[in-house]
């Protein structure tokens, strides 16, 4: 029997992640393949590097890839900056801060929580005291979890830890490019992202970046691979735990030396850098603003729809948003039939929110007027199938109006299908439509 080509169903991703690449990035991806030291390899990671000191908005030169998903990103920072033994301080708000636990636990770290209901984020006074009792070598905070779609605000953090002689880590996979983030501002020592969310790309690459403080600690466990290693090099005694995610190494890789660690994944190099050069193109203020604007008219639909969103709203991610499931609804058939008759994902929670709540994603590429309102019409048509009583064309109005009243107070053009003001990402879609 004959064998054939992959041929995935299509499909419209707004769910909390992944969501649909854009078409550049997917392009970008096909480009033939280079020997990882041809001189055109190297400028392309020279060149990454540069787009995402703008994305992270850093100067810190120890700005890169880690090949992997987003989780080898946190692995990576993790591994290189804790010897077992330290204390860290991981506040939990959602599923991915007890992933960072877990991570660092088996980092060999005596890890230390703090928990608030999940729904809400923590106040800047809860961590400083923690952080007074601890007394932690690192805090690791999640920017946005996805899982309850919040928040964490994090401008004061940094300066309270330096303040107290502590490393802070944030992990941005959910939230970079679609919400506000300064590294530098907010002194950040290590931040580490994914590419499958507003960045608009697959998953697969996990950007880094490093602030000096904390190259200097990674530094200070550097051991050069016997083979690799020359007279003189540095053999640390407590040499980082993981050979792939060793950060000391791939430092060296990235760097000036091309010292030999791994052969990069050069297609995903190739996808990594267009995400990032798409967003130095739309400029990050302008990126953040549209995923403000059509995660505004999501969470406006939704209440259209007469649905409740979950959680704090004051900390609520412009790129996704959660709704309470309607009671008298499955939830999972709700989801199944957008999916199998629609071809729209949308996403359920974990843990205590697990078939309470849907997650709907506005973010990346799908961070667009046409997918917010294709959305809500199909979820209005699958509520009402399921006996929930809503108001008809109460999501897509609601939404509509949003609009309107944005581009009133901008000056813009507010009308249906109008492209000025269009964002490029939005352009490439209407162009991608109309093929």
């Amino acid at each position: 029997m004959a064998t054939q080509q992959i041929n995935p169903p299509p499909r419209l991703l707004m769910g909390p992640g992944p969501i649909d690449a854009d078409p550049r990035v997917l392009r970008a991806m096909s480009a033939a393949l280079v020997g990882q030291y041809d001189p055109a390899m190297t400028a392309y990671m020279t060149e990454t590097m540069g787009f995402y000191r703008t994305v992270f908005d850093t100067q810190n030169e120890q700005t890169f890839l880690v090949d992997g998903t987003s989780r080898a990103g946190i692995e990576a920072a993790l591994v290189s900056l804790i010897e077992p033994g330290d204390r860290v301080l991981v506040p939990i708000f959602g599923r991915f801060g007890h992933l960072l636990r877990e991570i660092a636990e088996r980092c060999g770290a005596e890890v230390h929580v703090i928990e608030v209901e999940w729904g809400t984020v923590f106040t800047v006074e809860q961590i400083k005291q923690a952080i007074t009792d601890v007394r932690p070598k690192l805090l690791a905070v999640v920017h946005g979890d996805t899982s309850t779609t919040l928040a964490q605000p994090l401008e004061e953090l940094g300066n309270l830890c330096h303040r107290h002689g502590v490393l802070f880590y944030t992990d941005v996979t959910a939230s970079l490019a679609g919400n506000e983030f300064h590294m530098d501002a907010w002194e950040l020592d290590a931040t580490t992202a994914g590419l499958q969310k507003c960045l608009a790309g697959p998953s697969g690459s996990a950007p880094i970046s490093l602030s000096p403080r904390a190259v200097e600690v990674i530094n200070r466990r550097k051991s050069i691979e016997a083979g690799i290693r020359s007279e003189g090099d540095t053999v640390s005694a407590s040499r980082i735990r993981s050979n792939y995610f060793d950060l000391a190494m791939i430092m060296d890789y990235w760097g000036e030396k091309r010292l030999n660690h791994h052969t990069e994944a050069t297609t995903m190099l190739y996808g990594s850098r267009e995400c990032a050069r798409l967003l130095v193109d739309e400029g990050m203020e302008n990126a953040v603003e549209r995923h403000r604007l059509h995660g505004a008219a999501m969470a406006a639909g939704l209440t259209g729809l007469g649905l409740t969103l979950f959680g704090d709203q004051n900390h609520r991610m412009n790129n996704v948003v959660g709704i309470e499931i309607p009671d008298g609804i499955d939830g999972d058939k709700a989801r199944a039939a957008m999916l199998t008759d629609y071809g729209i994902e949308i996403g359920t929670s974990f843990g205590p929110l697990h078939g309470r709540i849907w997650r709907i994603g506005t973010m990346g590429y799908n961070a667009r007027k046409d997918t917010v309102l294709t959305t809500l019409a199909v979820l209005e048509q699958v509520l009402r199938t399921g006996g929930v009583r809503v108001t008809g064309g109460g999501g897509v109005g609601a939404a509509l109006e949003l609009y309107a009243d944005d581009a009133a107070a901008s000056g813009s053009d507010a009308g249906i299908g109008a492209d000025a003001g269009a964002t490029e990402v939005e352009r490439t879609a209407t162009e991608a439509a109309a093929v």
